[in-house]
């Protein structure tokens, strides 16, 4: 079963700033999250209930699952870098 994708305007506004390289790589990792949200590198971000992760290379997709609706909220898309953690 198929899970709908819904970018939020901050996730699309990183995106907008990204290398093309770079973008292919987190649109691959898009569509794998609508055939398995829960596949792939991916971590429950502390002090949240609902709030996820998911490595891609140097980028990391900050989501949320809706799973009664079928639903992947994608709530931001940054780079990690040294002064990450």
């Amino acid at each position: 079963m198929t899970w709908s994708l819904v970018l939020t305007k901050p996730a699309t506004r990183d995106l907008r700033d990204a290398p093309r390289a770079d973008v292919e790589h987190i649109d691959a990792a898009f569509e794998d999250m609508r055939s398995d949200p829960y596949g792939g590198d991916i971590k429950f971000l502390k002090g949240t209930n609902r709030t996820m992760r998911r490595r891609v290379g140097d980028w990391r997709i900050l989501f949320e699952v809706h799973a009664d609706q079928h639903l992947v909220v994608i709530l931001g898309v940054t780079r990690r870098s040294s002064n990450t953690y």
